[in-house]
């Protein structure tokens, strides 16, 4: 017999996705926060570039993934029920991180591709999605890094949201994601 109550959390797979494309994310962003500490040319220098590609292309696989499960498992309800504008917030909020983890490791693979670079995958080398073009390469970088800014404020006012949801609103947003219970 199948149960018509929904469940008060997310999927264990789907909490356990969340966690973890966090610690991918913090990990891709630490790589190249970290490379200026190293000369440039370094071997360690290159390892943190290569890091950031390999994670990022990682952020990019899962994120599929993590979508399939959003797709194939309800959405547990926030109870109480928030106002209509913040569930459209949400929305909008989910929607554009997203967009950041699909976007921004594509166009890490768009940048290496023009830049006749080798796109590194965990000892693989992952063919070019484009040919060789410096100047588009140069432009590519530009947004990438500019988005990847953004991102810092996207994860930001994300984790800001579930702690005012838990501790203002006082409603189970961020309970329904939380690892343990």
């Amino acid at each position: 017999m199948v149960s018509s109550t929904p469940s008060p959390r997310y999927a264990r797979l789907s909490i356990a996705l969340h966690w973890l494309m966090l610690v991918l994310l913090a990990a891709v962003y630490a790589c190249m926060e970290f490379r200026g500490i190293f000369p440039k040319d370094s071997a360690e220098r290159n390892l943190m570039k290569d890091l950031h590609f390999m994670l990022g292309l990682s952020v990019f696989v899962l994120v599929w993934l993590r979508l399939a499960v959003r797709l194939i498992n309800p959405t547990p309800p926030i109870v109480p029920k928030p106002p209509a504008w913040q569930t459209g917030l949400a929305h909008l909020m989910h929607l554009a991180l997203y967009l950041l983890m699909i976007g921004l490791p594509l166009a890490g693979w768009l940048i290496l591709s023009a830049a006749d670079k080798p796109v590194p995958f965990y000892g693989l080398e992952l063919p070019h999605l484009i040919g060789p073009d410096p100047d588009q390469a140069k432009f590519i970088k530009g947004w990438h890094e500019r988005v990847a800014s953004w991102g810092y404020w996207l994860i930001g006012l994300h984790a800001l949201a579930g702690l005012y949801h838990h501790y203002v609103q006082r409603d189970n947003t961020l309970q329904r994601m939380l690892p343990y219970k």
